[in-house]
């Protein structure tokens, strides 16, 4: 449902539903929409925000015990995602995402459980024992740099997700599956934390490979 809010209340069965989630969650101080990431992908525990949003949000994301708040261009939210529908109705929504689709992550999921008590706890709406909370990394004023295939073939990766790279250091690299040969070195463009790393090994051209949080200049 995830690309048809708000829905309609007149619709198909699936906008029915999506409208009544709006209805059901009108009026709630805030809103943890939780993802995996796509069975592609492997992310670090983060926040995702909306510029136009990002002055309210990540004062909370930084209570939600993640790595990173990955602060978006306007241009780059989809509009029909139930996070910038219940933003613009005045519900504040924080859009997490951690590890690989399909999969349970069972220490990221620890880590936002304490994260939500603790933002509970800051809200006054809890009052039990919270852990220690990571102060995360937010984007607000860093670059983010991609590392995109040019061949098909297979990725193989040469460097631990979540960890620090150089510019010019090897991520991985691709290899032709009939030969073995590597057929393209995927290069850092830029010093940073390796923040999203390809999982699934079969690329194509153009197939997403990395994400790189750019140290502060």
């Amino acid at each position: 449902m995830n690309r048809i809010f708000p829905g309609n209340d007149q619709g198909a069965v699936a906008e029915w539903v999506a409208s009544q989630l709006i209805e059901d969650l009108r009026g709630a101080d805030v809103a943890i929409d939780i993802h995996a990431s796509n069975i592609f992908l492997r992310e670090i525990p983060q926040v995702r925000i909306n510029v136009n949003t990002a002055e309210e949000l990540v004062p909370l994301a930084k209570m939600l015990d993640v790595d990173f708040v990955w602060i978006h261009q306007a241009v780059t939210v989809l509009e029909s995602t139930l996070a910038h529908s219940l933003n613009s109705i005045g519900v504040k929504t924080l859009v997490v995402e951690a590890g690989v689709g399909m999969r349970i992550t069972e220490d990221y999921g620890l880590r936002l459980v304490n994260g939500i008590l603790n933002l509970l706890k800051n809200l006054g709406m809890w009052t039990g024992p919270v852990d220690f909370v990571r102060d995360p990394i937010v984007s607000a004023d860093r670059s983010v740099s991609f590392i995109n295939s040019s061949v098909a073939g297979v990725f193989i990766p040469e460097i631990r997700h979540s960890s620090k790279v150089q510019k010019g250091e090897v991520v991985g690299k691709i290899v032709d599956p009939l030969t073995g040969t590597i057929v393209e070195e995927c290069i850092s463009p830029s010093e940073g934390l390796l923040f999203t790393l390809r999982e699934y090994p079969i690329v194509n051209e153009g197939s997403l490979i990395a994400r790189i949080l750019e140290e502060a200049k």
